[in-house]
């Protein structure tokens, strides 16, 4: 069994992350006070199928905002049971969400008369302050089309489940700004350029004569190995913190190259060790 306990802003994405999930097979409920969550998993445990599903359960700012507080308090007794459960908080920049509802027409739900939007967005924010801090992931969703959180939470969270941590390797471009969503990131422009040399600009990462190129760069062999020597070193004490999921970034200029490199490398090169080792190109996904 694995539960997924899915919350968020208001126009953060939710419902297309409980909508992918079901897609996947998991028995969702959404919009469920955070009172009864102690009662609804005692309940699945008793299911004599339970072991062989998946639940996914929606909790936001609708009718739970008055238990909110009480949250962390739950989540803690959750983990010192050994439940193997997931805490995943969607979030996305206040102008996006105004830019969301402006668009769809619907009422946020702590909007009224005395109350605009951007002050609702505002006090959703603190609202739920303490589900985001007790998340194992957070999701950005800002710059996500509905496609891409869907491919996103089908990847990171769908997907057959193992004991250890889900490591992500992200690429990007920083002319396109840094990703909120990063645990860690690493600075791939210093590094010599593809985008330079003769035949190689309007190719990427991936492909196979920028590859022998950055094969062949030392600077770029001595980082890649320097990486892969510190997340070598430091993944148990990541894990050792109860950490479900890890993204790593790595950005060049444009996100095409350097950054695609690395990550495709890195992804390779921790899967023989790792259990759940995932690669996102920020900027080619764009295209």
């Amino acid at each position: 069994m694995h539960l997924v306990i899915v919350s968020g802003l208001s126009g953060s994405g939710k419902s297309t992350a409980l909508n992918a999930l079901e897609d996947a097979g998991y028995n969702c409920i959404d919009n469920l006070p955070v009172s009864l969550l102690p009662a609804l998993i005692a309940q699945i445990q008793l299911h004599k199928d339970a072991e062989n599903q998946n639940f996914a359960i929606g909790i936001d700012i609708r009718d739970a905002w008055q238990d909110l507080d009480i949250f962390p308090g739950m989540i803690s007794t959750l983990r010192d049971a050994h439940l193997p459960f997931s805490v995943i908080f969607l979030d996305a920049d206040t102008k996006k969400i105004v830019q969301r509802f402006s668009e769809t027409r619907r009422k946020h739900p702590l909007s009224g008369k005395h109350c605009h939007l951007a002050e609702a967005i505002e006090t959703e924010h603190q609202l739920l302050e303490p589900m985001r801090d007790t998340a194992d992931l957070v999701i950005n969703t800002t710059d996500l089309n509905l496609h891409q959180l869907r491919e996103l939470i089908k990847s990171r969270i769908a997907e057959p489940h193992s004991s250890g941590m889900a490591v992500l390797f992200e690429s990007f471009g920083f002319k396109h700004g840094p990703p909120s969503n990063a645990d860690i990131v690493f600075d791939a422009r210093c590094l010599p350029n593809p985008h330079w040399e003769q035949g190689l600009r309007n190719k990427t990462g991936r492909d196979i004569e920028v590859i022998e190129f950055l094969d062949g760069e030392t600077l770029v062999q001595d980082m890649l190995g320097d990486i892969e020597s510190f997340l070598g070193r430091w993944w148990q004490h990541y894990q050792a913190n109860n950490r479900s999921y890890i993204t790593i970034s790595i950005g060049c200029t444009g996100g095409q190259h350097r950054s695609v490199y690395l990550c495709e490398k890195l992804q390779q090169h921790f899967s023989d060790q790792l259990d759940n080792v995932q690669v996102r190109h920020r900027e080619l996904d764009k295209k």
